[in-house]
């Protein structure tokens, strides 16, 4: 299939202080990431009483979209949270109104409060989370994206999503000129997806771990732990056949659609199925041969002291 969209890959201390408020915010999937209840908890007792009241008024909805627009898009070359909270700051609530507009006809519904909300949020989040977080995470980070922009040459562009996303896949659809890959730490091992009319942006699972220490590192373990379970290897052997949509998964196993949905998402995060976007919608999926090549290897390597 041929891919008539740009590629690239980008990170700053910009992408993962989004990513890392993204995740606190984000309570559904607490129990999902890596970091586990723990970080939040250990987080939300360094948080001053202000911060908690914004942080339990910010959503994962619409208004946060548009926070992450105007952090991550619309400044533009914008590098830390510094930068961006200055960009808004210089900016009146009828110039967002017109930024906002190039990437969707949605708007939040006090323009004013949401402005003053977001600089207030992100100011108090960098200052009283961010900046004390690991140098080491973000050296990691910037590696990887370095690692994959010198691969991007030397790979297909479907190649290219594929090896660094762990099994992301992203249809060409109408008026998409642009994909962005962001490594990120917070979240792993989930992906976040945005699509803004010509472009999407996608902040991947890095599947990297600074300080660990084990033999085995966390995205290993998952591996070996997703294929314990007949019913995940049952998706494997139907994804087999070809491209299945989550209902005809569901229909195939016979089980509940949040069974089918963790069994999928723990396919997914060991990163044996691939996952297939059309902008942010996600429409079916695919088995991912390549990893259970590399698991077959990752063991071997590691009974014989490799």
């Amino acid at each position: 299939m041929k891919l008539d969209y740009r590629l690239s890959v980008n990170f700053t201390p910009l992408h993962e202080f989004i990513s890392s408020l993204h995740t606190y915010i984000c309570s559904k999937s607490y129990k999902k990431i890596d970091l586990a209840f723990t970080w939040v908890k250990d987080t939300e007792r360094r948080l001053s009483p202000e911060l908690t009241r914004l942080l339990e008024l910010t959503e994962v909805n619409g208004d946060w979209r548009h926070m992450y627009l105007l952090a991550m898009i619309c400044p533009g070359g914008a590098e830390c949270p510094e930068d961006a909270i200055q960009w808004i700051e210089g900016h009146s609530v009828g110039d967002l109104y017109e930024l906002l507009a190039g990437y969707g006809n949605q708007f939040p519904e006090d323009m004013d409060a949401f402005r003053s909300h977001a600089l207030r949020l992100f100011t108090a989040w960098n200052e009283e989370y961010f900046q004390y977080v690991d140098p080491e995470i973000l050296n990691a980070l910037r590696l990887e994206a370095g690692r994959r922009q010198t691969a991007l040459p030397t790979m297909t562009p479907a190649e290219f999503i594929d090896d660094t996303t762990n099994g992301l896949m992203f249809k060409p659809i109408n008026g998409l000129e642009e994909i962005i890959l962001v490594p990120q730490y917070h979240f792993q091992p989930l992906n976040v997806i945005w699509h803004f009319k010509k472009v999407t942006m996608c902040h991947y699972a890095s599947r990297q771990y600074p300080n660990e220490t084990d033999e085995f590192s966390p995205h290993h373990y998952r591996m070996i732990r997703s294929l314990g379970e007949m019913s995940r290897l049952k998706i494997l052997r139907f994804l087999h056949q070809g491209p299945h949509s989550f209902i005809e998964i569901v229909r195939h196993l016979k089980l509940s659609k949040g069974i089918t949905h963790d069994h999928l998402f723990k396919l997914r995060s060991a990163g044996f199925i691939h996952a297939h976007f059309e902008g942010e919608v996600l429409t079916e999926y695919s088995l991912r041969p390549k990893a259970l090549h590399e698991m077959n290897d990752i063991l071997f390597r590691y009974v014989e002291g490799r």
